[in-house]
């Protein structure tokens, strides 16, 4: 139990400090051509591996450019995490393309045109009501 309340303290640390980084940190342009956010901090029990899903609002093609320019910067960005954090050893870092938000999205555009094509056949046919 405490093991996993560790992990996820270390986690949420880790979050605020890439997002941090994210937004100060980072000079690749790939990464600053669009809006990324950290949806989520997947931390490993022994504390070496964290992947990092990210959202990124932007174009399509963009998005590949901004995961490549993260995987480039991520040396960095995993020494920048270990001397803000005081880790022995920083965990490495691989990030992921979080496509909840995106399908979310699009779930609720799929919602909005039935409701919309709903209410243009009871405006046609009244009578059906």
């Amino acid at each position: 139990m405490a093991q996993s309340r560790r992990i996820e303290k270390v986690s949420a640390l880790i979050r605020k400090e890439m997002s941090h980084l994210l937004m100060t940190g980072i000079k690749d342009s790939r990464v600053n051509s669009s809006m990324v956010s950290i949806t989520e901090v997947d931390l490993s029990g022994d504390l070496q591996h964290c992947r990092i899903f990210i959202s990124i609002f932007g174009q399509e093609i963009n998005r590949d450019e901004v995961l490549e320019g993260l995987q480039a910067a991520s040396g960095f960005l995993r020494g920048q995490l270990g001397r803000r954090l005081q880790m022995r050893r920083a965990p490495e870092l691989t990030f992921r393309l979080d496509k909840g938000m995106e399908k979310g999205t699009s779930l609720l555009n799929l919602l909005g045109r039935l409701e919309e094509e709903r209410n243009n056949k009871d405006e046609l046919h009244p009578e059906l009501e």
